[in-house]
């Protein structure tokens, strides 16, 4: 920047505390419990009659009589509003009208006498008649911009300024950009015009949102200053947020002059109580409207932010009325497993908001449509939305700025999205969210907004724009808006797969009850079925036992055969109704889960799966040491057991027969995006047999399912792996197998979580 002006001054400037007023009237600052004068304009004098170094301690009465005191005391009361009154003031003898305007400033109330000359009095029938027919035009609008238009119209009509604007904020720290505009043909248009957020700073901005009107009268009128110069109850000046006279800021009455402007009004238009704009009056030479010309600009601009509300809930309302149909369109094709269907309609989700993607995050699960979203920002906007209320909507057109404003980085959005309209749902960090690429929008600029300070002929000045001067730009990093219907639509759309996946998870509940119910009846049945089963079965086997004794040597060959047969498949049928019954006791029976050595529970099974291993001649090999886990130790066994005989029966015909006992870590189960990188222990048993066939590996573990005759392998019953499954299952772990024909076959299983006790050195699997 050129020299050594500092824009910073002008941002950090206490505009309220500036110590003077505007000279055309004069103000006094009275304690509101005793009536003392506390401050007074140097210029008393000159208005009212008495120097302002009598009235300072002296009681206001000596230039208001009683009773206007004590209206205006009445006036303001304890809420401080402001108020406006005619009266007669100054030394007794010598009083005259003025307009005296009353607010209250802490435990002081404020009085300010504005002179008023004759033939000036105000005629309340005529100025009421056509601040209704003002108010009735403006009722009459129909969106925002029109608003406007009959705001800058009415104002004038008002006011007689040669400009009158309406200046809309972008954001509440945002430039600002001209909406409608009511102006003298000899003055030059600025309607379209954006102006640096450095026109109106922070600390301005706030005054704006407390005192809604702010008049300068004559950008060269000579500052009056007050008596004491500092309040000595602070040590301050005399705070003038709420005055009229209010003196200006040497910054902004040098930006007024070289934009050719000598006095100027400015009317906060206020919306959810944030200041949503400014109607701003700019005259060529001094004026300076009547207190009751303020007021009802004041008003004026009251009911215009009314107005502004009164459009926006209708525009919501018709939103809201559009966007419930096309949501429920939308909704019909999606299925209970929002999910599963949400990429094969992807196109019809991004549509009805016209987004160019869509992600879907509930609990560890996300899917995306469209154009790929960072990770980073899908983690980033799980946090944010578990900060929100179920239904909340949040609707950004500038991703990147509201994350520099959090002070967040997130990886990967840089060149990600720009725009961002979420839905919270109904699980905490569970959301639905549409996202836009970034639009370069362009903007006609009154002044270049990066150089508003340049060197003039008077040195470096606050110069925002040259005669005629326009600066062209483009804005970046930002998508288009999110409209009021689009918003509605995502709300309807996210209320509605609420409460489709609320329906499911219903209904899934009433599924799972009436499984559990069946499981156990079937449980229940297989128990006694086996059990009721087992005596007739005996007694089939006794009794061809008793007939073979009972005939000796009687019997032709034939019939000794078959009823050899008999007994034969009967000790078969015996069998398999064991196994039944011991698979259906592992779905009755109840867990003790607890710290097990998992070294001990390999050397429990060896003690039975041993023999069979070194029958057929197979090694036993484990990493040393195994870890502890938390399991069943009985079930844990059984596994142990069931695993070692199944390698043993499957072993290959090759001198280096073995089977591997090892834990493991692998990928953990689900596959998400949240689960990318994790892992999980998994105790494996792997040998080097004879393998399993790709298409045959997800029958090993069915019931009663061998993949090989009756007698080959050692026979069996095809209950072992069924039975492991049941266990594992159980503990909420999994199995699963990994095999190649030919060159053996590996058995994970994980046992799931248990709480940990206190000092627990165990290992959930």
């Amino acid at each position: 920047m050129p020299g050594g002006f500092d824009l910073s001054e002008c941002v950090r400037e206490p505009i309220h505390l500036l110590g003077g007023v505007q000279s055309h009237g004069t103000l006094l600052a009275v304690a509101a419990d005793g009536g003392v004068v506390d401050t007074a304009a140097a210029n008393t004098l000159d208005v009212l009659g008495v120097p302002a170094a009598e009235l300072v301690g002296a009681h206001v009465t000596r230039v208001l009589a009683v009773e206007d005191w004590a209206e205006a005391c009445q006036s303001v009361g304890e809420d401080g509003e402001a108020c406006a009154l005619q009266v007669e003031a100054g030394p007794e003898d010598a009083r005259r009208a003025f307009d005296l305007s009353v607010h209250r400033s802490g435990a002081l109330v404020v009085l300010e006498f504005e002179p008023r000359e004759a033939g000036q009095e105000f005629r309340f029938s005529g100025f009421y008649q056509g601040i209704r027919r003002a108010l009735a035009r403006l009722r009459s609008t129909v969106d925002v911009l029109d608003s406007c238009r009959a705001a800058v119209r009415e104002i004038r009509a008002l006011t007689g300024y040669d400009r009158v604007v309406a200046y809309r904020f972008d954001g509440p720290d945002g430039p600002g950009e001209v909406l409608a505009e009511d102006v003298t043909d000899t003055w030059e248009s600025w309607l379209g015009l954006w102006f640096p957020a450095t026109d109106i700073p922070p600390q301005a901005r706030r005054l704006y949102e407390e005192n809604w009107i702010r008049v300068i009268g004559d950008v060269d009128d000579p500052t009056v200053g007050l008596v004491p110069p500092v309040r000595i109850a602070t040590g301050l000046p005399l705070d003038l947020s709420g005055a009229a006279l209010r003196t200006v800021s040497g910054f902004h009455l040098e930006y007024l002059r070289n934009i050719g402007v000598r006095s100027s009004m400015s009317v906060s238009v206020m919306r959810e109580g944030r200041l949503w704009g400014l109607i701003a009056c700019h005259g060529s030479g001094p004026v300076r409207p009547a207190p009751e010309v303020r007021s009802a600009c004041e008003l004026f601009a009251a009911a215009f932010s009314l107005q502004l509300a009164a459009i926006e809930e209708r525009e919501r309302a018709d939103a809201l009325a559009g966007a419930a149909a096309s949501a429920a369109s939308v909704a019909e094709l999606l299925d209970a497993d929002v999910e599963m269907s949400l990429p094969a309609h992807g196109p019809a989700v991004r549509a009805l908001v016209g987004a160019d993607s869509a992600v879907l995050v509930r609990g560890d699960r996300s899917v995306t449509t469209g154009v790929p979203v960072p990770a980073g920002l899908v983690a980033h906007l799980r946090e944010r939305a578990a900060g929100m209320d179920s239904g909340a909507v949040w609707a950004t057109d500038r991703l990147g700025e509201s994350l520099a404003d959090e002070r967040v980085s997130v990886p990967g959005t840089d060149e990600g999205p720009a725009g961002v309209l979420l839905v919270r749902l109904t699980s905490p960090g569970d959301f639905l969210a549409w996202f836009r690429a970034e639009r370069p929008m362009p903007r006609k600029w009154a002044t270049d907004p990066a150089t508003p300070v340049r060197v003039g002929p008077r040195g470096e000045r606050l110069t925002p724009r040259g005669s005629g001067e326009v600066f062209r730009s483009v804005m970046r990093g930002r998508s288009l808006p999110w409209k009021p219907r689009e918003q509605a639509a995502a709300v309807e759309l996210g209320r509605m797969l609420t409460r489709l996946v609320l329906r499911h998870a219903e209904e899934l509940a009433v599924l799972n009850e009436e499984l559990r119910m069946s499981n156990t009846d079937l449980d229940s049945f297989a128990h006694a079925a086996a059990h009721d089963l087992k005596e007739p079965l005996r007694g089939i086997s006794n009794a061809a036992t008793f007939t073979m004794e009972d005939a000796g040597g009687a019997l032709d060959p034939t019939s000794v055969r078959r009823l050899r047969s008999i007994q034969r498949l009967a000790g078969r049928m015996d069998e398999l109704l064991n196994s039944l019954l011991h698979y259906a006791r592992l779905g009755q029976a109840g867990l003790r889960r607890v710290e097990v050595d998992l070294d001990e529970s390999v050397d429990a099974a060896l003690d039975v799966a041993g023999p069979r291993l070194a029958e057929e001649r197979v090694r036993v090999v484990r990493d040393a040491p195994l870890p502890r886990v938390t399991a069943d130790p009985t079930r844990l066994y059984e596994i142990l057991v069931n695993l070692l005989v199944n390698a043993a029966k499957y072993a290959a015909d090759r001198p280096d027969r073995m089977v591997r006992i090892s834990v493991e870590d692998v990928p953990a189960q689900g596959g998400t995006e949240a689960d990318a990188g994790k892992t999980e222990r998994a105790v494996v048993v792997r040998d080097n047999g004879i393998g399993i066939r790709p298409e045959l590996q997800s029958d090993v573990f069915d019931l009663f399912r061998r993949l090989h005759g009756p007698t080959e392998h050692g026979g069996g019953t095809g209950v072992g792996l069924a039975v492991v499954k049941r266990i594992v299952e159980r503990h909420g772990g999994r199995l699963w197998l990994e095999s190649e024909p030919g060159s053996g076959t590996a058995f994970y299983f994980t046992l799931g979580e248990a709480p940990a006790a206190p000092g627990d050195q165990s290992v959930s699997l």
